[in-house]
């Protein structure tokens, strides 16, 4: 059951609080509102859809606020809970056989996924041809989660470029009208403006929201292929003991790689 991903309403408010309270420290009041500008907003707002319309599908782009909120919610995968199911299934097909298994399905398992491995086991399927069913399923999984999180990486492209053609627009202004100071500040503000919207809304909003869409596509990826090695090992009879260890070195590897991207990432930054 998905729940809540509280962490990316929080960030993008955060973000908001943060540059607000920049402009308030250093402006007063009145000196706030030229922070607000219609035109500049719909020159990278307009820009920035008119852009996605035309790279976009009709179907893609109706189904875009579908992958958006994957970015505010979650599920919890309980890797340990997933390695006691196959420990179970595993014990049950020693003792009973395979074909026990198909009875007791609907019961003991609820992820689509794993009846769909244990069923090909009880046909008695080839593992390599299991392997490669359950994968091409991953792949399929991976491309259609990469095509709806494009939407939103082509929005963090757009968006800074949008603030340039709105900069652009300003200084074309500004430049046309030197004769008249009073225009010079509000093109000026145009034009400096379209860039702070579009940078804001490429960093704080769109980047970050396909950055984490490609996370739990990683993370949903690590999960089915936890589920492939153990629908094997039900399938080949392995000690429910060693298939525990089996999936657990998995999790471990993991855990380690992790904490290497993270060592190399601090390193790179210091």
């Amino acid at each position: 059951m998905k729940k809540t991903d509280i962490m990316t309403p929080i960030g993008i408010v955060l973000g908001v609080v943060v540059i607000l309270f920049a402009i308030f420290v250093n402006a007063d009041m009145e000196s706030v509102f030229m922070f607000v500008q219609l035109a500049s907003f719909l020159i990278v707002f307009g820009g920035v859809t008119a852009a996605l319309f035309i790279n976009f599908s009709t179907q893609e782009i109706k189904q875009s606020p579908r992958v958006a909120r994957e970015a505010f919610r979650y599920e919890e995968n309980d890797l340990n809970e997933l390695i006691d199911t196959f420990v179970h299934l595993s014990t049950k097909a020693r003792r009973e056989g395979l074909l026990a298994l198909e009875a007791t399905l609907e019961d003991d398992v609820e992820d689509e996924f794993i009846k769909k491995g244990i069923l090909l086991a009880v046909d008695g399927i080839e593992p390599d041809i299991i392997k490669d069913i359950m994968m091409a399923e991953v792949v399929a999984m991976e491309e259609r989660h990469r095509k709806g999180r494009l939407f939103f990486q082509k929005a963090g492209e757009y968006a800074p470029a949008w603030g340039m053609i709105g900069t652009l627009i300003g200084l074309i202004l500004m430049l046309n009208e030197l004769s008249d100071p009073s225009s010079l500040g509000p093109n000026m503000a145009l034009a400096l403006l379209t860039t702070l919207y579009g940078s804001v809304l490429a960093n704080l909003v769109f980047l970050p929201i396909t950055s984490k869409l490609e996370e739990k596509t990683e993370e949903e990826v690590f999960m089915k292929q936890i589920i492939i090695e153990g629908v094997i090992g039900v399938q080949s009879g392995q000690n429910p003991k060693i298939l525990e260890e089996k999936l657990n070195a998995f999790v471990r590897v993991r855990r380690k790689e992790a904490d290497l991207a993270e060592t190399e990432e601090f390193a790179n930054e210091a």
